[in-house]
């Protein structure tokens, strides 16, 4: 078996979509396509997937402002789930932030996603005493 992750290419959109699918991450409000599009324009050299074999089994985009590191669309098709490929892509997005000089990387979960929480504590993230706020800056009737 060939595992790699690579800087995602257009070519990859269909399967990286069912991939996120498949993975629970499309949610009502965000449009993956319009997300895609958005990584792209900005930092695309911070945005992996992972391919066995040639076939897209995973994915991450990784954000810097400067200050933080961000990942988002974390994901590992479930087919290939607890086999150590998702920490590779942490452990990439890790490699990336380092080279460009990031000191802290956060990310956010659902609190009822225990499963995934549980993933990232495995692998070394804790749970910071912060609350998250959010707002959203675009009217979804709007659309």
């Amino acid at each position: 078996m060939s595992f790699k992750i690579v800087r995602y290419t257009v070519k990859h959109q269909e399967a990286l979509v069912d991939l996120w699918e498949k993975c629970g991450l499309i949610v009502p409000q965000n449009d993956p396509i319009e997300d895609i599009q958005k990584k792209i324009d900005y930092q695309p050299e911070l945005f992996f997937i992972a391919l066995l074999d040639d076939q897209l089994i995973g994915s991450v985009m990784v954000g810097y402002e400067g200050h933080r590191g961000w990942l988002n669309y974390l994901a590992v098709h479930p087919s290939f789930q607890k086999r150590g490929f998702g920490k590779k892509l942490v452990e990439k997005a890790i490699a990336e932030l380092r080279k460009i000089g990031c000191l802290k990387l956060n990310l956010q979960v659902r609190r009822s996603n225990k499963r995934v929480i549980e993933f990232y504590k495995q692998i070394g993230f804790k749970e910071e005493e912060r609350v998250s706020l959010g707002l959203r800056l675009r009217n979804e009737l709007s659309k």
